[in-house]
């Protein structure tokens, strides 16, 4: 990891005229720590800092959080729901709320916004996953501001993303977008958190996220109303840095900040995007598809996929876990565990079971049909991290 700070004078990157940004904003950032009541002060300042994006000639997208701590606040709930069913009646009460809020705001400056409600099952299938692409590509040629969130009150728990830091990577990563701003309540990531450790440095520039978690102590959530941490943000920046979008963690009341750090200033932490990003495809098996079972190779399976970016053959495959069929997602795991890639497989786990470790020739033999050669194609295989 490479941990930089720009030194003053230093010139800035030069970037396109027009670029796409994401901005993901905590519940932590939008509401009063000890109500859940919404900070208006600061939803002004992103509202203000959001149409100054627009009126320079970029595409902005807005991820926010809040609506479960908007609802608890309007129903005078003193701590955050732990039930799907409560959680999801309380964001029905909030969104609402949020989003009145979020329209009166823009309205007054004649900047016009869309509500978004995602699940994960609409990113889990292709055709829905390439129309979420077409309605934000829509919007944005519009002029629209669009303001996003986790359909909470319809999402169940297998299909949900679990916070909007996840959310927001994979819609900057669904957009092909340029940057992805993560506002929280710190204004930069540290090498621990400084609210109990006031020796932790600060880190500027992120080049290498694996070798993060070796050099970062990061704690749970922060809050009582949020749902997010520094670990989900690091793990948002991965999502996004593979597609290639530029991800910065900054504070999220100094809205402001964002203009800043796209004219060059060293505010928050970046993490540098990859140099070769997945293509739409291979981000959408990757990002958008919740793996339904875990296939363990041997070794000469694992070398094969990670060193000679061959397809997976039955041969290779040691052990079947879980329940799946054909064009499921399924996670390719070496023999300690370790996830070393995600693909879309062309047999189901009972026929799997059948003829893991055989050759591909004895296939229809043991199966009684000539089915694929693969296991799971090279095509729709994508190396993790």
């Amino acid at each position: 990891m490479t941990q930089t700070v720009s030194q003053p004078g230093s010139q800035p990157v030069s970037q396109p005229a027009t670029q796409t940004i994401v901005v993901k904003i905590g519940t932590s950032s939008l509401t009063q720590p000890e109500t859940g009541y919404l900070a208006i002060a600061t939803i002004a300042k992103l509202v203000e800092a959001l149409c100054q994006l627009r009126q320079q000639g970029h595409q902005v997208i807005l991820v926010s959080s809040g609506a479960v701590g908007v609802g608890c606040a309007r129903l005078r709930m003193t701590e955050r729901p732990r039930t799907i069913a409560m959680k999801q009646a309380v964001a029905a009460v909030g969104q609402g709320r949020l989003m009145r809020v979020y329209d009166d705001f823009f309205s007054s400056l004649d900047q016009p916004i869309a509500q978004v409600l995602l699940t994960r099952s609409d990113l889990v299938q292709r055709s829905r996953y390439v129309n979420a692409y077409r309605t934000f590509r829509q919007l944005l040629k519009l002029g629209v501001i669009p303001i996003v969130n986790e359909n909470d009150t319809l999402a169940v728990e297998e299909l949900k993303f679990g916070d909007n830091d996840t959310l927001s990577a994979l819609v900057a990563s669904l957009v092909e977008a340029d940057w992805l701003f993560l506002l929280t309540d710190v204004d930069r990531l540290y090498s621990a958190d400084p609210r109990y450790h006031p020796e932790a440095q600060p880190i500027s520039l992120v080049d290498d996220i694996a070798a993060l978690a070796e050099q970062v102590e990061v704690g749970d959530r922060g809050t009582n109303w949020g749902t997010g941490g520094m670990v989900t943000k690091i793990s948002a920046a991965k999502i996004a840095t593979a597609a290639g979008v530029r991800t910065v963690i900054t504070e999220g009341r100094s809205p402001d900040n964002i203009a800043q750090i796209l004219a060059g200033a060293s505010l928050g932490t970046q993490f540098e995007p990859e140099d070769q990003p997945f293509n739409a495809r291979k981000r959408w098996i990757a990002h958008g598809l919740v793996p339904a079972g875990k296939l363990y190779l041997d070794k000469g399976a694992v070398n094969a996929i990670r060193q000679a970016g061959r397809s997976l053959l039955a041969a290779g495959i040691a052990e079947v876990e879980g329940e799946f069929q054909p064009q499921d997602a399924v996670q390719l795991c070496d023999q300690n565990g370790q996830e070393i890639a995600r693909g879309i497989v062309n047999y189901s786990s009972a026929e799997l079971q059948q003829i893991r470790g055989r050759h591909s020739d004895d296939i229809p033999k043991i199966l009684g049909y000539a089915g694929a050669e693969t296991v799971v194609h090279r095509d729709n295989l994508v190396l993790s991290n």
